[in-house]
Formats: structure tokens, sequence, C-alpha cells
């Protein structure tokens, strides 16, 4: 479980923990990353996390493909 720090949306902490599981390996390139699974770990609602997923494709650390999902870039 994640401590929420005031001073920044929970859609930004939530990205950056996922970009630091892409960047620390336990996500790998070409894996799969569903919105449900951090929606149910850190217990926000779903619009929460399209927008950390919206953030990490900015970032370029994810593609989005309509019907199939979000993918971890290879770096």
């Amino acid at each position: 479980m994640i401590e929420w720090d005031p001073r920044l949306y929970k859609w930004e902490q939530i990205a950056n923990v996922v970009a630091e599981r892409i960047e620390d390996g336990t996500y790998a390139p070409l894996a799969l990353i569903s919105e449900v699974k951090p929606q149910e770990e850190f217990d926000v609602a779903r619009v929460t996390v399209r927008k950390a997923m919206e953030a990490l494709r900015e970032r370029r650390l994810i593609t989005t493909k309509p019907g199939k999902g979000s993918i971890v870039d290879p770096q």
C-alpha cells in the first residue's frame, strides 16, 4: 500500500510508482499493464488510473493500443 503524499495528485504518485517498476525491470519490456491491477492495488477510481497511464504515455514509457491495452515500451 502506498502512503499518499498530499502535495501530489494520486495519479502522479501512481504514475511514479509504475515508472519506477518499469525502470527497475519489475515490468519487462512489452509487458501488458492493465488498468484493473493498479486500481485494485492502490484502491483508487478507474479515472485516476487512466490519468496515470496518460502520464506514462507522455513520458513514452508505455504505448496504449485500443482493444489491446497498454504495453511497456522497450527502452
